[in-house]
């Protein structure tokens, strides 16, 4: 970077519930969004909220296209799903721009894939590739590698998530009717696939929720988790009712509760760390788990384009940042995600 560093960022899918978000972050802390997208009406909806963007329209299937949206910019940001259309492109484009990428990816094939195809390019170019780096994925991975703090292996790793209840967007919706893959764990160090019937079981979290009912659906933290932890075993689990609501076609999409817009949904997500009969957890409690995702992503930016993070190539999270300092940056956030527990022993 030159002393001078280019504030300008693209934002792919600048339109979407999230994206929306992640503007507003980044102008709150001094970055110049560029607003990307394949839809042009959206995209002029979406700028008339804040006049002095810039807009470009890009297409995941004309590469020019996205050269010209990323011509200039610090750093690409991807929110637009289904991850498994977006994720390659744009990362390509990123290499041909050689600047940093990040994305919000919950589905676990595009970030394994991310990880398979691209890593050695990326070294080569020089550049970070962050992927799942939001609610779903970077948090769970970021929390757990915190709490396992100066453990070389851990035998299990467990993470999980209660939500007062789940109104998904409408590219949740669609991303989660692509996403026909086997969702993986880790078992025995290694990828495997989830069991079936997938496993169930009681998770005590801190109020107001207590305990809960919780199934197992792993997402994008699990693949990120194999990338870099010495462990035995990971899973991931939602509390049932988050999982009735977003399984139920008739729960309608969240509704703004504020100016910012975000919605009242509250929600708390728990890593736990065993080994040899030892239990470390820590945890993460705030609102609106689509809003909370743009501080998560813009930290890592910040951290990415001023030299905070540990090398180059694709780095899950927890591998390429302090895991802790990150947490505690974000403690008195006002997206108002802040720590409980306590990465010592239970």
């Amino acid at each position: 970077m030159t002393t001078e560093p280019q504030r300008t960022i693209a934002v792919f899918g600048a339109y979407g519930h999230t994206g929306r978000f992640v503007v507003a972050r980044l102008r709150e802390r001094g970055w110049r969004p560029r607003l990307c997208g394949r839809d042009p009406a959206k995209l002029t909806q979406a700028a008339a909220a804040w006049p002095d963007s810039e807009t470009c329209v890009a297409r995941i299937d004309d590469p020019a296209s996205l050269d010209a949206a990323l011509a200039g910019c610090a750093a690409v940001l991807n929110c637009a799903g289904p991850f498994s259309d977006t994720t390659a492109p744009l990362i390509e484009a990123a290499l041909r721009a050689r600047i940093p990428y990040l994305d919000t990816a919950a589905e676990q094939q595009p970030v394994l894939a991310a990880f398979e195809r691209y890593d050695a390019a990326a070294r080569a170019a020089g550049i970070a590739v962050v992927p799942a780096m939001a609610f779903y994925g970077g948090l769970g991975d970021l929390l757990a590698t915190a709490a396992m703090g100066d453990w070389d292996r851990a035998d299990a790793v467990e993470v999980a998530v209660v939500l007062d209840g789940w109104h998904p967007t409408a590219g949740t919706r669609i991303t989660g009717e692509r996403n026909t893959a086997k969702r993986l764990v880790i078992e025995r160090g290694a990828l495997a696939e989830l069991p079936s019937p997938p496993p169930q079981r009681d998770w005590a979290f801190p109020p107001p929720f207590g305990a809960q009912a919780v199934a197992a659906v792993p997402m994008s933290e699990i693949a990120l988790l194999s990338r870099h932890l010495n462990i035995g075993s990971a899973m991931a689990y939602l509390d049932r009712g988050s999982l009735r609501d977003v399984r139920d076609p008739l729960t309608p999409a969240p509704v703004a509760a504020d100016a910012s817009g975000r919605s009242a949904q509250v929600f708390a997500i728990e890593a736990s760390v065993r080994r040899d009969g030892q239990v470390r957890r820590l945890g993460a409690a705030g609102r609106d788990i689509y809003a909370v995702t743009a501080p998560l992503l813009v930290e890592a930016m910040e951290r990415v384009l001023d030299g905070r993070c540990r090398g180059v190539g694709v780095r899950a999270a927890g591998d390429v940042f302090d895991a802790a300092d990150f947490l505690a940056a974000l403690a008195p956030d006002p997206s108002r995600l802040y720590l409980s527990g306590d990465p010592g022993d239970e």
